[in-house]
């Protein structure tokens, strides 16, 4: 059989700001990608629909069509919903929300939703995709916590391949909003780094008793005063933030920093294992690249069981 003639699906992660749409076959191939930095944010339904149509048109014979991420939130085409945790690959295949984009029929991915063990609520929305991408193809136990740092990083609970329940903390975004603009913006220079400041940041996060906000302020501080080189400046800052999200994840679920499956791009989870090691923990990196395409066909593959 021809590669034209073989049958695939074209999964979508539509984020925020980002489009990355891949031709899949239904053997697990993937034959082709287009990637452009046009997220939902930025576009109006017409250039959503324009971008949609010039993707198909490059891959016609797609059997289904599916997209994950912001394009089922409430800012993006449809709002797909959350599926409630506890969460299965079944369950959320159940719950794909049928749209049409123009002459294109679309299966959103839904969100999930859970209770985290203190009480209160976290949503996920595109991430779900790639987990249970990597659930399906085995790269992560199906019990345990895992990892997928990131601009808003994912700590997941699973139990037998269910999602029970997990935790989003917001570090990337706020250093890279910290680091770009406003008052510690002035006490950086240079990407953050492995080092010396870097663990302080850590560990006064981790260990101290003084607040974030406290903590954040301090850096600049300790910038004027000569206790911190602004080359370390983004380093110190990246480990406060990191800090301060390990202890939340340690409050959460004790025993989780132990044996982390880290899922993302290579330096930030760089950072994250160094993290784990100075706090007794350790780790392990497991490439993402492959999780959304992962995903998309073990949702294609539920979704014709349910059928």
């Amino acid at each position: 059989m021809s590669e034209a003639a073989t049958p695939y699906i074209i999964g979508i992660n539509w984020g925020s700001t980002n489009f990355r749409a891949f031709r899949i076959g239904h053997d697990g191939q993937v034959t082709g990608a287009i990637e452009q930095p046009r997220g939902i944010a930025g576009l109006e339904r017409a250039q959503m629909q324009a971008l949609l149509e010039d993707v198909v048109a490059q891959w016609p014979q797609a059997t289904r069509i599916y997209a994950s991420g912001m394009v089922g939130s409430n800012i993006g085409w449809s709002d797909a919903g959350y599926v409630e945790c506890p969460a299965t690959l079944d369950a959320l295949a159940g719950q794909l929300h049928p749209v049409q984009i123009g002459a294109h029929a679309v299966a959103i991915v839904p969100g999930l939703a859970c209770r985290r063990p203190d009480g209160a609520p976290d949503i996920m929305r595109g991430e779900e995709t790639e987990l249970l991408g990597l659930v399906a193809a085995g790269a992560v136990p199906d019990t345990g916590v895992v990892a997928l740092p990131g601009t808003h990083s994912k700590w997941v609970q699973l139990e037998g391949g269910t999602v029970v329940a997990f935790m989003t903390a917001m570090s990337g975004e706020i250093f890279d909003r910290l680091t770009a603009a406003g008052l510690l913006a002035s006490v950086v220079d240079g990407p953050a780094h492995d080092g010396a400041a870097f663990i302080d940041g850590l560990h006064a996060a981790h260990d101290g008793g003084m607040g974030l906000g406290t903590l954040l302020f301090g850096a600049r501080a300790k910038v004027i005063r000569g206790d911190l080189p602004r080359r370390d400046g983004a380093a110190y800052l990246r480990g406060l933030l990191i800090g301060a999200e390990l202890s939340d994840v340690r409050r959460q679920w004790p025993q989780a920093l132990h044996a982390v499956p880290l899922v993302g791009a290579a330096p930030v989870c760089a950072l994250y294992a160094r993290a784990l090691v100075e706090l007794g923990g350790g780790s392990r990196s497991i490439p993402s690249q492959d999780a959304s395409t992962r995903g998309f066909l073990a949702l294609h593959q539920a979704a014709g069981a349910l059928a």
